[in-house]
């Protein structure tokens, strides 16, 4: 009988076991986050064995010391030291143990230009790169790595373990880009700082700058001074307005690059001109300056084709902005030119783009420039739509074909002003509704038929600011679609997959909490507790 009973009761115990096993196991609370649920992508990910966990005795190591690699350094310490609370000394002394920057050698190897390589045992994390913009890529991904408290500026409970294994990575495209419209309403220094840290988290390292149209000039121009002190003193609805000074427009640029982008300014012309002929009246036709303009509507102002002073003018801006901008991109606008006669046009930009290649520069131009003569070397950025017609999007491909290089804006997917849905108290709906899936859901190398995929230089996201008056604005239409469109510009096509993307773009959602970034709770994303 005792044997009976012992032998239903060891029966029991392996049902038991089985059942169990067959449960799927949980993670843990404290799991570190898996190497591939970041944004973007990374290229490749090969998991490992043992995390590694910050403490109180990590450093941050620079073998080399590199001057760049350790401002890398304190900026990756700066951002880790508040929500840690450790010391994370910096040193230029080499070691096996620490979070290791590490310029050259071996490790970079085959990364190109911004690529990095990110291994982490249980004894160290190491970012290889064989230049600095690529160090910075990978700091931004160890940071992912981390939980979203990290963002926080008290001191936060931890722990701070990082995955093991290796992340190989480099972007698809050279030109991620995001545009940020400052004329429609105008956005203060330290306003477009907040979002360069926020386009440098993902990767993007091209900030498109709109700095003038019919609502207001942006910067300061020493030969035409009235263009920023009359031209800048309003904005849509009416406000007040403001410019950059030529000091503010260096800050810009300064913090920029030591985020790894690269500012591309624009001048648009002929058309989105009413700020400047209100500001002089020798730029109008008719010898007469219009008003201040403060609507949205598009398409009635510009400059006078015919006039020598038109050119005498458009060298002086290009001469003063080109001197100021180390970048080699100046966008010259070129879109809704509806004043301005088609033979006009053509001649005027053919008289412009050699402006923008006399003082160094490489011209950009909406992708309006082709229907005239882009020059050699010149770059169009389509911002067209499903309702755009073949007419208009065969013109574009056949440039692209002869040459002419390509950054992708569709307005339908990587338009961040245009609404959610019909509920969006902020943006527009000229372009349909665009929600996360559709703005992440293209492929940028096969979006236009007919144009070649290697004339595909990259993507941009950008955000027009009729509606837009604040950061709080900016941020809730840019998250959560803009870490999508770095996506596309940056993680191989074969990595493109809705379905898992969702779950990566969900994770985010607790670090744009902990940073105080109000971003649309889409219902199309998981986001946690939902």
């Amino acid at each position: 009988m005792r044997r009976r009973r012992l032998l239903f009761s060891l029966l029991l115990i392996a049902a038991a076991g089985l059942g169990t096993a067959a449960a799927p196991p949980q993670p843990s609370a404290t799991a570190p986050t898996p190497l591939d649920r970041v944004v973007p992508a990374p290229a490749s990910v090969r998991p490992g064995q043992d995390a590694y966990a910050l403490g109180q005795g990590t450093r941050i190591r620079v073998p080399g010391g590199s001057d760049e690699a350790r401002r890398i350094a304190g900026y990756l310490a700066d951002m880790l030291r508040p929500a840690t609370g450790f010391r994370l000394p910096v040193t230029t002394e080499d070691g096996r143990d620490g979070i290791v920057l590490r310029l050259g050698g071996a490790g970079a190897k085959g990364l190109g230009a911004e690529g990095y390589r990110l291994t982490s045992s249980g004894r160290a994390v190491t970012i290889s790169a064989g230049r600095p913009a690529g160090l910075f890529h990978g700091v931004q991904t160890l940071r992912q790595l981390l939980p979203g408290a990290l963002e926080k500026r008290t001191e936060q409970p931890g722990p701070w373990r990082i995955a093991g294994g290796t992340v190989a990575d480099s972007p698809r495209y050279a030109y991620r880009g995001a545009m940020l419209d400052v004329s429609r309403h105008f956005f203060t220094v330290d306003q477009v700082k907040r979002y360069i840290d926020q386009l440098s988290m993902y990767k993007i390292n091209k900030l498109h700058l709109h700095l003038s149209d019919d609502q207001g000039w942006r910067i300061a121009i020493d030969s035409w001074p009235k263009l920023a002190t009359y031209g800048g003193s309003t904005q849509v609805g009416g406000g007040k307005g403001g410019y950059y000074t030529k000091d503010d427009y260096r800050e810009i640029l300064r913090y920029a690059e030591s985020r790894y982008l690269t500012v591309v300014p624009e001048i648009d012309m002929p058309g989105h001109t009413n700020a400047a002929l209100a500001s002089y009246a020798e730029l109008n036709c008719n010898g007469q300056a219009p008003p201040l303009y403060t609507g949205t509507n598009v398409g009635f102002s510009s400059l006078c084709v015919p006039k020598k002073v038109t050119y005498d003018f458009i060298d002086d801006v290009i001469r003063e902005i080109a001197a100021l901008t180390p970048g080699r991109y100046l966008h010259i606008g070129g879109d809704e030119a509806h004043s301005t006669s088609h033979d006009d046009y053509v001649a005027f930009m053919d008289k412009v783009q050699p402006v923008v290649a006399k003082y160094g520069k490489t011209a950009i131009g909406w992708h309006q420039l082709t229907g005239a003569h882009p020059a050699e070397g010149a770059v169009a950025q389509y911002w067209g739509y499903d309702k755009t017609s073949a007419a208009e999007r065969q013109q574009v491909a056949d440039a692209a074909r002869n040459g002419t290089g390509l950054i992708l804006s569709p307005a339908d997917r990587a338009y961040l002003d245009m609404k959610y849905d019909k509920d969006t108290p902020l943006g527009l709906n000229w372009a349909g509704y665009v929600g996360v899936q559709r703005s992440y859901d293209w492929d940028p190398g096969t979006y236009l038929n007919g144009a070649p995929e290697d004339a595909v230089l990259g993507v941009e996201a950008p955000l027009w600011s009729e509606t837009l008056s604040t950061s709080a604005h900016i941020e809730y239409m840019a998250f959560p679609r803009l870490p999508g469109i770095a996506e596309l510009g940056w993680s191989p096509a074969d990595t493109h997959d809705w379905s898992a993307y969702r779950e990566r773009l969900a994770a985010q959602g607790p670090r744009w909490d902990a940073m105080g970034i109000d971003y649309y709770r889409s219902p199309e994303v998981p986001w946690p507790g939902r």
